[in-house]
Order: C-alpha cells, then sequence, then structure tokens
C-alpha cells in the first residue's frame, strides 16, 4: 500500500499502471488490469478510519461490489481529499488522531450535503446523538456486519438520487407501504406524512417500517433491533428508544398532532392507525 498527497490509501489491483502521484491524487484501480474505471460506472465511497484493518477489510468488500473506495487515515487527510475529489457517501470513524470525525463532519456540512455514515464503538451512544444532530445521515456501531453496511450505502444513495430528482411520483412503488396519511417506499428510501416529506435516517427508516408494516402488533426492541440492524448485531434498549424519539420528533415537525407511535412501557412499541 502507499500514501498519496491527499492522504488516500490506495490498495493497487495488479498489474497496475504507472502514474505519478501529483497527475493521479487519491486514485483507486479497477479490478480489470489496474486501469482507472470511468467515473460514470462506478460509485465512489471515501473511508476515513485510522484502523488499518478496518480500511483494508472494508475496502476489499466494497471493491467486491463494485464501488471505487478511496481510503484516509485521519481527518485532515480526508478533509483535503474529499474537497478536491467529492465521493458519492463518505464513510468515517469518530476516533481519529489530527481532526477527528466530528469536527471533519462540520467541515464537511459547511460545503456539502455530502450523505455521511459514522462508525462508532460500542460506548460512543453521545456521540451517536451528536453525530446525528450535526448532521450524520446515520451510523454503524463496531464490531458490524458489512453486508449491512453496504446495505446503508445502498439505501443512502437512493435517497440522495430521489432528491436530485426532484419530487417523486405520486403512485408509490413496489413495495411501499401506505397507512393513512404515512407513506413508506423502500425502493426509494421515501417517507413521507400528509405529502411532506421526512428526511430519515436508515436506521429511523427501518424501525419506523418495521412498525407500520403491523399496526396494532406490539413490537419489542428486540425486533426493532432485528428490523434496523439484521440479526446477531446487538444494541442496547437505549440505541432503539433513542431512534423512536428522533423519529417522532420528525414528524412531528411535520404535523403537530401526529401520534401514531405509541410506547408500552415493559412492552415496547406500536404503530396505530388515525
Amino acid at each position: 500500500m502507499q500514501n498519496d498527497p491527499f492522504g488516500a490509501v490506495v490498495i493497487p489491483t495488479p498489474p497496475v499502471h504507472a502514474h505519478s502521484e501529483q497527475s493521479m491524487p487519491d486514485q483507486t484501480t479497477s479490478k480489470a488490469g489496474g486501469a482507472p474505471a470511468p467515473a460514470k460506472a462506478r460509485r465512489t465511497i471515501a473511508l476515513v478510519d485510522d484502523d488499518q484493518n478496518i480500511l483494508t477489510s472494508v475496502s476489499m468488500s466494497l471493491e467486491a461490489e463494485g464501488f471505487e473506495v478511496r481510503t484516509y487515515t485521519d481527518g485532515e487527510q480526508a478533509l483535503k481529499g474529499i474537497t478536491d475529489r467529492p465521493p458519492d457517501v463518505a464513510i468515517l470513524d469518530i476516533k481519529m488522531p489530527r481532526m477527528d470525525g466530528m469536527e471533519l463532519l462540520t467541515r464537511l456540512r459547511r460545503q456539502s450535503q455530502l450523505p455521511v455514515i459514522f462508525l462508532t464503538s460500542k460506548d460512543d451512544e453521545l456521540d451517536e446523538v451528536l453525530g446525528l444532530r450535526m448532521g450524520a445521515d446515520d451510523y454503524i456501531r463496531k464490531p458490524f456486519s458489512q453486508r449491512l453496511l453496504i446495505e446503508r450505502i445502498r439505501a443512502l444513495m437512493r435517497r440522495k438520487e430521489l432528491s436530485v430528482e426532484g419530487a417523486a411520483p405520486a403512485a408509490p412503488g413496489e413495495g411501499a407501504v401506505v397507512r393513512g396519511d404515512l407513506l413508506l417506499d423502500p425502493a426509494r428510501h421515501l417517507c413521507t406524512w400528509q405529502g411532506k416529506p421526512a428526511q430519515l435516517t436508515v436506521t429511523e427508516f427501518l424501525i419506523l417500517q418495521s412498525l407500520a408494516m403491523r399496526p396494532g402488533h406490539v413490537k419489542n426492541r428486540d425486533q426493532l433491533m432485528d428490523a434496523a440492524y439484521g440479526e446477531h448485531v446487538y444494541v442496547d434498549d437505549r440505541t432503539i428508544d433513542s431512534h423512536i424519539k428522533r423519529l417522532r420528533r420528525k414528524l412531528k415537525a411535520l404535523d403537530k398532532e401526529f401520534n401514531q407511535i405509541e410506547t408500552l412501557y415493559g412492552l415496547g412499541y406500536r404503530y396505530k392507525d388515525k
């Protein structure tokens, strides 16, 4: 591996054509013969973490899914590389040297609405909440399923494409859930209440979808955890409660009378139709 002037760690796939670091900064080679893939053919992920094992393993998984990956080992390097060559999605570790993920997110938000996923440790609940308030789109706790991370990335890209396209078609797509004033369209990562869009993180969307698919049925925290994170991924009860609070806050911002998510103390949550 080698570092470029912007801090990207390039993982070459032989054979690699010779390029000067000045002329081709933080470039990731393609799988086919080492030549760069056309920009329009591959979506780009910026992966920022000071753990080289994570950079290597996650990069390999993402490249196997057809993504181009640019990796950075600290926030200062990432800010330079992301600013000069904006990716489609950025994945940021919170705790890093020189500039941590929170400061990096703050600076990125001054210039763009780039979709951002935080990687956090299991004890970083306060950081998770703060990160979402500062503009992160979602977070995943370490250790994490790489399949889960890929699903989060694809969902964020669908949401980004929808926002660029503008107004969504009136007819819901296949697999959409309609419950009174609520519309959830997973294919477009679209949530609307009374026709007004709600900007939900992927985790919030999946929790709301799980509740709305069976209105009146109580879902305990373990069931909501499985819906949002997948089986064999554990988060504590407070994390689910925090997501529910943010869901209510976002939907109440659209309609102050919103009260469809009910808490049943000691049991869990349920969605009620009007």
